[in-house]
């Protein structure tokens, strides 16, 4: 399948869709579904992404019919909107550049610095009793005291929302796969972000905990309270959290068009592992399998989804809600 627009958000399938919907111009999705050996229901929910994004119009009428909007177009709409993404990520550096010049200074009264892994620790334990609603954490390694934390259980029975954006790296680490998948059973909600540079604490809009480096011979964080800084910490989360894919998600019921069964809870997870950005060996590490055996798994997981590769593995097991 081609993957040209997949730079700005459409994946395998939907691309292929587009495609075929270009070369007749308008058509019903019964009409496209034999061209593109797949169900009726599943051209159409692509087609219904495609609407969404302005790449296809709906044709009034009473049969279901789209027409192609005239790429030239339509797709420069998805790059502006993906370099206004960007341009927010740019803003948020910037932004997170002034909080460390200004911690690093010591003068700005927003800002406490704390120095020790105690301290660290004491600081994490106390931003997550003074939250009244959610906590919102970007978590790498590596780890000033402990991987695990047990203030997040009590206090999501306590009915505190946990949102957790994952580096890869922390998947490799001994154990923090075993928590994260107790944890999301338990209520976390919990995505995966390559290239994920920072870690980050915050309690509702009140408060915000960042270690200053991830040099764990100098550990030094910054105390953010309500502030500019804050506000661009938030904002910086949330984009994570929007760029970044759901991990260990609840599997959702498959709609009437799929072809093929929901997977075991083993393959769910290799799926997870797949598209956080982990290489095969940490892979069948943490899942307890020969190099040979996952990919065995994996080609089995290709087949029953239709897919070439690992990326659009991906793609289709996140719009089927395995992942």
């Amino acid at each position: 399948m081609s993957q040209e627009l997949a730079a700005v958000g459409i994946d395998a399938f939907d691309e292929q869709v587009y495609r075929a919907l270009l070369a007749r111009q308008a058509a019903a999705p019964a009409e496209l579904a034999g061209e593109l050996a797949a169900s009726p229901e599943r051209v159409a929910r692509a087609l219904d992404r495609m609407h969404d994004r302005g790449l296809v119009g709906r044709l009034s009428g009473p049969r279901r019919r789209y027409a192609a909007i005239d790429p030239q177009h339509a797709v420069e709409a998805l790059i502006q909107e993906r370099t206004v993404e960007l341009g927010r990520v740019r803003s948020a550096a910037g932004e997170l550049a002034g909080l460390f010049e200004a911690a690093r200074r010591g003068d700005a009264k927003e800002v406490e610095i704390v120095s020790g892994r105690e301290a660290l620790g004491r600081w994490f334990v106390r931003l997550q009793q003074e939250a009244k609603q959610q906590v919102r954490t970007l978590d790498r390694p590596p780890y000033a005291l402990t991987t695990a934390n047990p203030v997040e259980e009590t206090a999501m029975r306590g009915g505190l929302t946990y949102r957790a954006v994952y580096a890869p790296e922390a998947l490799e680490w001994p154990g923090v796969l075993d928590d994260i998948r107790r944890l999301v059973a338990q209520g976390e909600q919990a995505r995966v972000l390559p290239g994920l540079r920072i870690k980050l604490a915050i309690a509702d809009d009140a408060l915000a905990l960042m270690p200053l480096s991830l040099d764990l011979t100098d550990v030094r964080a910054a105390v953010i309270r309500p502030s500019s800084l804050l506000d661009a910490l938030t904002d910086y989360w949330r984009l994570c959290w929007t760029l970044a894919t759901p991990l260990l998600a609840s599997p959702e019921p498959a709609g009437s068009g799929e072809e093929s069964a929901e997977p075991g809870e083993e393959d769910r997870l290799l799926l997870a592992l797949l598209v956080s950005g982990l290489k095969d060996e940490a892979i069948a590490r943490q899942l307890g399998w020969s190099v040979r055996t996952m990919r065995r798994r994996m080609s089995r997981l290709h087949d029953q989804l239709g897919a070439a590769n690992r990326f659009q593995a991906g793609a289709i097991a996140a719009r089927r809600g395995w992942i």
